[in-house]
């Protein structure tokens, strides 16, 4: 018996970020999983390097890699509709679930149950709080990226991002900012100058 659980996963790179906005650069959900694995892993390294914390590093990488898997069924809704209202936002997360539940249900039995902790993630771990940011993060570096390209489209959204993840007051988040943010507005000469 063949299962379609990493045939569907294999889909993740045809679906497009950002659709009503005009990019310089197009960026799917697979290689923004990707990015946002990477940033949550830093978060939690931070989170336990810097500030004496506790939490799953691998955890947050795996949230990462299955956070937005439910899209290669709904396809990606942009943020603004998205939340437009209570009522749209709530049913948009049910059909996120069922189509989660839907993708689970392609995975042999054996599996199921492991892969599960990942595609339905434990929603008030710290984990999945830290991945949430290191999502809101790689918006953000999307933004920068885009003006950085000369892409006005993203003054605002770079704004209410930023503004939004330093509202948080994530001791990780604040870090990443102060250390690692200015690098994504250098050149490549600019970073090998280092």
């Amino acid at each position: 018996m063949s299962y379609n659980f990493y045939a569907f996963m294999d889909r993740m790179k045809y679906i497009r970020r950002w659709q009503l906005m005009r990019s310089v650069r197009s960026e799917n959900i697979m290689e923004h999983s990707e990015q946002v694995a990477m940033l949550s892993h830093a978060l939690a390294v931070i989170n336990n390097k810097i500030f004496g914390g506790t939490v799953n590093p691998e955890k947050c990488v795996m949230y990462a890699v299955y956070h937005e898997c439910a899209e290669v069924m709904t396809g990606d809704l942009p943020t603004p509709i998205k939340y437009f209202n209570n009522s749209i936002h709530g049913a948009y997360k049910e059909l996120e679930d069922r189509a989660c539940d839907k993708l689970l249900s392609t995975l042999p039995e054996e599996l199921k149950g492991e892969i599960e902790k990942s595609v339905k993630p434990d929603k008030a771990s710290p984990e999945y709080a830290l991945m949430k940011a290191a999502d809101r993060l790689a918006a953000y570096i999307k933004c920068l990226e885009e003006l950085k390209s000369g892409n006005k489209e993203f003054i605002k959204a770079e704004k209410s991002i930023k503004a939004d993840l330093l509202s948080r007051n994530m001791p990780e988040v604040d870090y990443f900012f102060e250390h690692f943010i200015p690098c994504f507005n250098l050149t490549l000469d600019e970073l090998e100058g280092f």
